[in-house]
């Protein structure tokens, strides 16, 4: 009786095996008959769910619902966050990922620096959180085919008549999310596959935050009070002026972007098929017009997906 419920798990394990490197078209020959045991994508096929990383508090990319239910009959841990409980586009995205795997998203909310810094121990398996692609990041992380594209850009509070331009930011206060791009493009250090930056900005005095809303929030406090100005995305700012905080955007964008999915390299289960078949999921949603009508949804009538298409995934090598 043992052996044949053994035999049976087997079975079972080996098939799950071959859906899983089956359906991972986009990968090479090779990558499919090396795939590991111990792989990311056949587990969270086996387990019915995906766990996202994602920021709580970043809309319209991403935010906690106050007051959401926990979703009813969900596989999702004790620790972990239903979709119900999350809404905005980096979230929407990931759901529509999840969909297309066949399995539930779950979230969880660590902070910006453990995401990037990679060695997630298996406490999650994606990112999903506008993450920009640099050279630095690639050495921890793997990246997917970007699913969103734009400008990052700068604000000021809405009385002050003295910044036109980036430029015009130059030796001022400038809020910003500490360890991301943006404080990277302040310090004059960005670099980013498929993009170009023009330093405007010299010589800023950085104030560091957690996240993009509170240096929003402590720039509308007043012209020149507490900072001069915040790069941030275009619609995180434009969001914020739409739930009341005085401040205005500067015509003249920072930088272009793109944003991608990721995983950790150093994953004891090798997430690379995962990457890969994310990667695919991600260029069919581009093709098919499903990232730009969830973009229009979230951004305002505005498709900040469909540009993320023209970025070429291959040129970053990271896969066999």
């Amino acid at each position: 009786m043992l052996a044949n419920k053994l035999t049976k798990v087997a079975i079972l394990y080996l098939t799950v095996l071959s859906i899983a490197l089956t359906s991972c078209g986009g990968g090479s020959a090779a990558t499919k008959t090396q795939a590991p045991a111990n792989d990311l994508l056949v587990k969270i096929l086996a387990r019915g769910t995906i766990v996202v990383a994602t920021d709580p508090a970043y809309p319209p990319q991403s935010e906690r619902i106050a007051g959401a239910k926990r979703a009813a009959n969900t596989k999702c841990a004790e620790n972990e966050y239903t979709a119900a409980e999350f809404d905005g586009y980096d979230v929407a995205s990931a759901m529509e990922v999840a969909k297309r795997l066949g399995v539930e998203a779950c979230f969880v909310t660590p902070q910006w620096g453990e995401i990037i810094s990679g060695s997630w121990a298996g406490r999650w398996d994606l990112s999903s959180g506008s993450m920009v692609i640099t050279p630095e990041r690639l050495k921890v992380l793997y990246f997917t085919q970007p699913y969103a594209a734009g400008f990052n850009v700068i604000f000021v509070h809405k009385d002050n008549v003295s910044f036109a331009k980036p430029s015009d930011l130059s030796g001022k206060r400038v809020g910003t999310c500490a360890g991301c791009v943006n404080e990277d493009y302040l310090k004059g250090t960005l670099v980013m596959p498929g993009a170009t930056v023009n330093f405007a900005v010299k010589n800023a005095k950085i104030i560091g935050y957690n996240d993009d809303l509170s240096a929003l929030q402590d720039l509308s406090k007043g012209d020149g009070v507490i900072l001069d100005g915040v790069v941030t995305d275009q619609e995180t700012g434009l969001q914020s002026i739409k739930n009341g905080l005085s401040v205005k955007q500067l015509s003249e964008p920072a930088f272009f972007s793109y944003s991608a999915m990721a995983t950790d390299k150093k994953d004891s289960a090798n997430s690379m098929n995962l990457s890969i078949k994310v990667s695919e999921i991600i260029k069919q949603a581009l093709d098919d017009g499903t990232l730009a009508k969830i973009s229009k949804q979230y951004y305002n009538g505005t498709d900040y997906a469909t540009a993320a298409s023209q970025f070429d995934f291959k040129s970053l090598g990271q896969f066999p």
